[in-house]
């Protein structure tokens, strides 16, 4: 009988990968963790959950990330953020890893990017481990079971956990490696089990595609009123900052927590999962989330448990900060069955600022929406990049430079064009520190922030007193029911004022040392909203 979860010519034969041992397609959840649990790559937890390490890597390996400098992507691709490799070296790159995968045995994915049937990408994930199968099965979009007969993949991903590079055979940096051709439209990945670099190649990628076909790409996560697919909020922030927590809002319908698209027929989700952070996560406050944590088939990444009751510990860090969950969109109640709505009434930028200087909220011009979403201010938090240890102050282009293949400005330009013909209005909102510097201060209470976040969204926020900040030009409100007025004047939240001013200045001064790359790149109108 044949299989109709592959097209039958296109198997890994087809694509040139021969002499491997099993390779199973397409198998669904409880065949994945079957298989991952006779292979010894992790644990069933509770519920049905599987549980497991990532290993020496808990995060991403950005300094390991490499782009095929090819002639099709020369005069493209941001090289000063992209580290390139020679043709010849991914090449030998390719050919020593499918000598390694020899007789080994291999399951594959075969899956969309995409919610929107005209800018989706067909993906082909090849992995190793049978939980890396299971994750991505999550994280991405899944074909209808009468449509795999027929796939064929716009892309290749090959993830091979137990192969090493060799930096000088394969023009690499280490070990660990993530490549990207984009003439043989293949991405390898080796030597890292942290499963979220099979969901970020694929970010990266619809980053430099979409452009072209004048489609703003975006690392936020999007939510939208019941009822009202119009009324779009999408939430821009790196890992930790709050995107996944903060559009889990049971009053809303969640598209998705991580990367969409903005075309002119509005957003659109590239995933079909979610990947939530579980540190200190708690059932009061984010019961939907942590729900999944007990949920069949929900991968648990990095967590510390009791070994005998397999009750989690959301409180111990000791493997990582960055301990995660993958669960399908499905899971969440509340979430969109298409990943489909209206363009973006409301734009929230999510920084979280470690120095304890920035309100909790500001509405932005939109010149000063370019400023900061180019400039793309927050703290890298413990574990989201391996050696990140504690909160770093950065700056990270488009809130998401690791994944940003094409200069900044391209992105930028996206946004402002999104917003002029949209009207959509812009918020600022910190989810760090308060009171003084990490250290010193306390995070930002995150029921202050859904508070503010509420009145921005319903439009209440807009018909309050707002005061000019004196160090960065917007518009805070004064007051907001249910929000301490003190909260909302950082200064008056140290108790040393002067201290406070000393901070100010320089986060200032680094603000404005970032952006000289841009004042040659930007209109005049964005140059006068800089600090």
């Amino acid at each position: 009988m044949a299989d109709t979860r592959v097209n039958p010519a296109f198997r890994l034969e087809d694509q040139g990968l021969h002499g491997l041992g099993a390779v199973h397609y397409n198998l669904l959840e409880p065949a994945l963790m079957e298989a991952a649990i006779r292979r010894a790559e992790g644990h069933l937890g509770l519920g049905g959950t599987f549980l497991v390490s990532t290993g020496a890597k808990t995060g991403r390996s950005p300094k390991d990330k490499f782009v095929v400098r090819t002639a099709s992507v020369e005069d493209s691709i941001w090289w000063d953020n992209n580290a390139a490799m020679e043709p010849a070296a991914f090449d030998r790159l390719y050919q020593d890893m499918a000598a390694h995968m020899q007789g080994k045995e291999y399951f594959v994915q075969d899956l969309y990017a995409g919610a929107d049937s005209d800018q989706r990408l067909d993906v082909r994930v090849i992995s190793e481990l049978a939980w890396h199968n299971l994750f991505i099965r999550h994280l991405l979009r899944r074909p209808d079971p009468s449509e795999l007969a027929s796939f064929t993949a716009d892309w290749t991903i090959i993830n091979c956990p137990s192969f090493k590079a060799d930096p000088a055979r394969h023009g690499c940096r280490s070990a660990t490696v993530i490549a990207m051709n984009f003439d043989r439209k293949m991405i390898l990945i080796a030597n890292t089990g942290y499963a979220g670099e099979n969901k970020k190649a694929v970010f990266t990628l619809l980053n430099y595609i979409l452009p072209e076909r004048g489609v703003m790409p975006m690392h936020c996560s999007a939510n939208h009123a019941p009822g009202d697919t119009d009324d779009v909020a999408v939430f821009f922030g790196l890992s930790g900052t709050g995107k996944t927590t903060l559009s889990a809002d049971p009053s809303r319908v969640l598209i998705g927590d991580d990367e969409h698209g903005w075309s002119d027929k509005g957003t659109f989700n590239f995933e079909g999962g979610c990947y939530a952070k579980t540190i200190n996560l708690s059932a009061e406050a984010e019961p939907q989330i942590h729900a999944t944590t007990t949920r069949f088939g929900t991968v648990i990444e990095n967590m510390v448990y009791d070994l005998v009751t397999l009750e989690l510990d959301f409180e111990d860090s000791s493997i990582t900060e960055n301990m995660r969950c993958a669960y399908p969109l499905e899971a969440i109640s509340n979430a969109s069955a298409t990943g489909l709505a209206g363009e973006p009434k409301n734009i929230i930028m999510l920084t979280s600022d470690a120095y304890g200087v920035m309100p909790p909220i500001a509405r932005l011009t939109p010149q000063q929406a370019m400023y900061h979403f180019l400039s793309g201010f927050t703290s890298k938090t413990p574990g989201t990049e391996d050696g990140v240890m504690e909160p770093q102050p950065t700056f990270s282009t488009c809130f998401g430079a690791p994944f940003m293949p094409r200069r900044p400005e391209e992105y930028g330009r996206l946004l402002a064009e999104r917003i002029g013909k949209s009207g959509a209005t812009c918020w600022l909102v910190n989810t760090g520190w308060t009171g003084g510097p990490f250290g010193t201060g306390k995070r930002m209470p995150i029921k202050a922030t859904r508070a503010l976040l509420t009145a921005a969204l319903d439009g209440s926020l807009n018909n309050a007193e707002f005061r000019t900040d004196p160090n960065f030009g917007f518009e805070v409100p004064v007051s907001v029911p249910g929000v301490d007025d003190t909260l909302l004047d950082p200064r008056q939240t140290w108790a040393d004022g002067a201290a406070y001013d000393a901070q100010a200045e320089k986060l200032k001064s680094m603000f404005r040392e970032n952006f000289e790359q841009y004042l040659d790149k930007v209109d005049e109108d964005v140059k006068a909203a800089a600090i």
